[in-house]
Parts: structure tokens; sequence; C-alpha cells
């Protein structure tokens, strides 16, 4: 056995980066807010695109046409929507009358021009996440202080 009278050298912290889908969710958030504050009326209410149902913008879903897994349509403002969490949760989005409501809203063919976008590939980078969350992190809290809302 031989001594070694030198001491190991400290090994070097990496700075951890957060993960893509920890920043992502809070991506999320801060966009879901921003969705459904934009739809709200001055008193923070908002009416399902899908059903008409009218509930506060806490009590409301942002819910998609197209499902959020396609990372191409997922922060569409067109595509995302205060819905009613009933309609959203559990009668899987009511895809086809929101179809509908986005057609009405936006005029004939956005929901096809959504659904063609969301067949695209495009690479989800950190820098994009970030730049996308303080964009609509700043957003959300305009509309929050617009309309007398609390975060």
């Amino acid at each position: 056995m031989k001594f070694n009278p030198q001491p190991k050298p400290e090994k070097k912290q990496k700075v951890k980066k957060p993960k893509k889908t920890t920043s992502d969710a809070i991506l999320w958030r801060w966009f879901s807010i921003f969705i459904r504050l934009r739809d709200a009326d001055e008193n923070g209410y908002c009416k399902c695109i899908t059903t008409g149902k009218i509930a506060h913008w806490k009590e409301m879903d942002a819910g998609h046409f197209i499902s959020r897994r396609h990372w191409t349509t997922k922060y569409n403002e067109k595509n995302v929507h205060a819905q009613s969490r009933g309609a959203n949760r559990f009668n899987q989005g009511m895809q086809f009358e929101y179809g509908l409501a986005i057609d009405r809203k936006y005029g004939k063919g956005t929901a096809e021009n959504i659904l063609n976008n969301s067949k695209m590939t495009t690479k989800k980078d950190s820098f994009t996440i970030q730049t996308l969350t303080e964009y609509y992190k700043g957003k959300a809290k305009d509309l929050a202080k617009q309309k007398g809302q609390v975060i």
C-alpha cells in the first residue's frame, strides 16, 4: 500500500439546468393563466368555447382543440381557449364542437390550418421554452393587473 501525500482534487460541481419537462411545466402554467385571463371579462368570468358555460377563470381549464402533446400547436393562441373542466377533462375536449367554434371565431378554415400545423415537427429547446415562459408570464401579469385579478 502506497501513501499518497497529495489530496484528491475537488470535483467541480456542475450547474444543473432545469429539465425540459420541468421548464415546459412552468411555461404551461403561465400560458394557461394567460389564456384564461385573455378570455375572461372585467369581472374574471369566462365563457367555455365549447359549451358556453360561464365560470371564473380560476375554475376553467385552458383547453386545446389539438392535443397539447403536439408541441407545434401546444402554445398556439388560436388552438387554446378557456374551456369548462367538464368539457376538457371528461368529454375529450369536445373536439368537433371546438373546431366549429374556432372557425366561427377566427374564420372558416382556421381549425383545419391548426390541424395541419400540428403535424409539422419542431424542436423543443431550452431557449425557446425560457423565452416563451418570460413572454407569457409578462402577458399574464399585465392582463391580471388590467382586469384586477390576483394570480
